[in-house]
């Protein structure tokens, strides 16, 4: 069999760029397969916020921020609840030790000597609320990538570019992999149909019209593919019965190519997937005014200080807060019967605490724009955030509360809110204002977030009553489930090779990225601390495209 290369990457997003760019480096041809587009090239990673998980870093220890690796660990731990530890987690364990590992260790010289930069200050995402032992990070370790998704993607594409132009690498775009071909045991290709050309923008769907057939072969075929985020049928499919009933209204915060495809065609060909039970999706979402993919949602990132109600007014349990528990709200969520809930906050906490993820909606991190971050600081509202308010279909506002609480209903497919409930909220959380001692939890934690100087400065309101007049309008949000990343995936050893049935590498094939679980079929085992999915594509892109360059050597 004449082989086209020596090796086939399928899937152009961070992961399929990082093991393509291993492989280059060790001397290796490529062939970089992708269904969509050339202008797709970074894959959903380039609309990412940019955030990367680091340990014990230079711009913590800046910040005063004491971390370890023995807290990381003990954060990781508490979060992921491995469970499954004969099983399908024992790979899992395997690869969330190496990532704490690389997290502290190298991850940040390694992607400093690939000229990404960070913006110093550290946020503090997934904060927890529970026992020491317990999910969330113990400090902040959110740092976002100076350029967000398009700075970390930037270098990663550069070097494939470089190598195509040197015909080292060759792109093969609107290819889409329907099979992965075996013989005598072994994964030696790749096989599909050739989609018509699309000029489609960036990450808008493109046509699935085909105009011919391809195959191609090489002794070590690595998938990229990403996850089920963009396919809600799948989603659906493997919807976890501990989250409680499956959604029926959910918006999408990846395009609609994380379509799950490639785990099926990877599964037909041997390879065993794990964790299928486990997902991740924020419970923060808000309809996109401008949407570029099918069903397009925002996330909203949330400072600690709005006060959040389900669809009928009631206030969420302690400690499911703005920005402390994803997952544990969701399932809370979920229970309630109904698939919507609220924020209601004021104009005073919107300007300071509302952050919107993704790179478009923050060109002054994703044009390295100091001027820009600095005029954001001093806005009263953040650019962004007020096109939202001005346009977005799950904001309202109003002077008084009953006024609010009128156009809330207003919004829903019926007036599900009971004005009196809400009444009652927002009165009692006032009132509690009144002293700087409190029996309320989330007020007790927003002043503690406080005393980290960089929220104080630049992230959290000082604390007030959401019905003092000087701090309004009032305004409240309904917040949308949120589709975003698919926890477990193929089986995959510490070389990113890919597991079958009996445990056994399968001779050939390689797996990377969200398809993987973000390596081993599940690293972040239930929960995630947040910035560890870029940091899993890149910690498992370059293991695999390591491997795969030793192994054809």
């Amino acid at each position: 069999m004449a082989l086209d290369a020596d090796a086939i990457v399928v899937g152009g997003g961070l992961a399929g760029l990082v093991a393509a760019g291993e492989l280059i480096d060790a001397g290796r041809r490529v062939i970089l397969v992708d269904q969509e587009p050339a202008q797709n090239l970074g894959g959903q990673a380039f609309w990412s916020f940019g955030g990367l998980f680091f340990v014990d870093s230079p711009e913590q220890r800046r910040l005063r921020i004491k971390d370890s690796h023995a807290l990381a660990w003990q954060d990781w731990l508490g979060t992921a609840g491995f469970d499954r530890l004969d099983d399908e987690d024992t790979w899992p364990y395997r690869w969330a030790e190496a990532y704490v590992d690389f997290a502290a260790g190298e991850k940040r010289s390694w992607l400093h000597q690939r000229g990404v930069r960070w913006f110093p200050v550290v946020g503090w995402a997934e904060r927890g609320g529970y026992g020491a032992i317990g999910h969330g990070n113990s400090v902040p370790r959110f740092h976002i990538t100076w350029g967000t998704g398009p700075g970390l993607v930037a270098p990663f594409a550069a070097k494939v570019q470089q190598a195509a132009d040197e015909g080292r690498l060759t792109f093969a775009f609107r290819h889409r992999v329907d099979e992965l071909t075996v013989t005598g045991g072994r994964v030696d290709g790749v096989r599909g149909a050739i989609l018509e050309p699309s000029d489609v923008p960036r990450s808008a769907p493109s046509s699935r019209v085909e105009v011919g057939e391809f195959e191609l072969h090489a002794p070590t075929v690595l998938v990229t593919s990403g996850g089920i985020g963009g396919n809600h049928d799948l989603v659906r499919a493997n919807w976890p019965a501990r989250m409680g009933r499956v959604p029926e209204k959910m918006i999408a915060g990846v395009p609609d190519f994380v379509d799950g495809r490639m785990i099926a065609i990877t599964e037909q060909a041997g390879g065993r997937v794990v964790n299928r039970d486990r997902m991740w999706h924020y419970v923060e979402g808000i309809q996109n005014y401008d949407p570029v993919w099918t069903n397009h949602g925002i996330r909203i990132l949330p400072g600690p200080s709005s006060l959040w109600l389900d669809a009928t007014g009631k206030r969420l349990p302690v400690p499911l807060f703005p920005g402390f528990d994803t997952l544990g709200t969701l399932e809370h969520i979920m229970r309630t019967g109904h698939d919507h809930t609220w924020f209601v906050l004021t104009k005073k906490i919107i300007g300071k605490e509302f952050g919107l993820s993704g790179q478009e909606q923050n060109p002054d991190l994703t044009g390295k724009s100091v001027r820009q971050v600095i005029e954001r600081a001093r806005a009263d509202m953040p650019p962004p955030v007020q096109a939202f308010l001005d346009r977005g279909v799950d904001f309202v506002q109003a002077d008084t509360l009953d006024a609010l609480i009128t156009r809330m209903n207003a919004v829903t497919d019926e007036p599900l809110l009971d004005p009196e409930t809400v009444r009652r909220e927002v009165h009692a959380r006032d009132r509690e204002l009144d002293n700087d001692y409190t029996k309320d939890l989330q007020i007790a934690a927003l002043r503690q977030a406080r005393a980290y100087l960089p929220d104080k400065i630049t992230r959290i309101a000082s604390p007030h009553k959401l019905t003092d007049p000087k701090a309004g309008p009032l305004i409240a949000v309904r917040l949308n489930i949120l589709t975003r990343k698919t926890l477990g995936g193929l089986n995959t050893d510490l070389q990113s090779r890919v597991l079958g049935a009996d445990g056994a590498p399968i001779p050939g094939l390689y797996a990377a990225g969200e398809v993987a679980g973000f390596g081993g079929g599940g690293v972040h085992g239930y929960r995630s601390l947040e910035g560890t999915f870029l940091g899993g594509c890149i910690f498992s892109g370059r293991a695999a495209g390591r491997a795969a360059a030793a192994e054809t050597a």
